[in-house]
């Protein structure tokens, strides 16, 4: 009795699944991912053997550029919004909500309270164009210090922020010293902060062994 043939099925699979799902991921990460904001002036972080990874947000950041200017910036709009509020009525700068608007958006500030005012009236993308003296930092006087006053303030909006400095590897020392000494303050809520530098590689790392994490 001859045998009987089975019928051979089609292999092909249905894709149209598959590409439903690849598109609905790639929109969640398009509509979820948080782009890192630009630095408010470029600089060149000294190198060093350190690995350690600074969180990119809930942060504060000081950055000195290679001119020794000091500018402020921290993570999160309604924190920002929270903390130019603050500012505004301790300094009584007057400032308007299209003003506090335009700083919640900025990428960080490098002007005395004097100038403040006329620099928020910019919008953010022509805030570029300010010449920007830099945050004021006299650690002999507090008054006078404005850098500790932004730290401060930040730091009763948001006490979980941590402080990070990302100065230029040509920056004058006594600049370094003035904002190190201003953030170890006491009168700053947790005043420990860690210093931004790009990674070199180990010269007691021997060729071919890997670095310990």
């Amino acid at each position: 009795m001859p045998k009987k043939k089975i019928a051979r099925k089609s292999t092909a699979i249905d894709m149209t699944a598959m590409c439903d799902v690849s598109f609905l991921l790639l929109t969640f990460f398009m509509l979820a991912t948080k782009f890192k904001p630009p630095d408010p002036v470029e600089v060149v972080t000294p190198a060093s053997i350190s690995d350690t990874k600074v969180a990119e947000t809930n942060i504060i950041t000081i950055t000195i550029d290679k001119n020794g200017r000091v500018f402020f910036d921290m993570d999160g709009i309604p924190t920002k919004h929270a903390l130019i509020d603050s500012i505004d009525r301790s300094m009584r700068l007057g400032l308007t909500p299209a003003e506090k608007q335009n700083f919640a958006l900025s990428s960080g500030v490098g002007v005395p309270f004097n100038q403040l005012k006329s620099f928020l009236n910019l919008q953010p993308a022509d805030q570029k164009s300010f010449k920007s003296p830099g945050i004021p930092v006299d650690t002999t006087l507090t008054d006078s210090n404005e850098l500790f006053k932004w730290v401060a303030y930040a730091r009763l909006v948001n006490p979980e922020a941590r402080l990070s400095v990302k100065g230029d590897g040509g920056v004058k020392y006594p600049v370094v010293r003035a904002v190190f000494s201003t953030l170890a303050n006491k009168k700053i809520q947790g005043h420990k902060f860690y210093a931004v530098t790009s990674l070199k590689a180990n010269p007691n790392q021997k060729e071919g062994e890997e670095e310990e994490k």
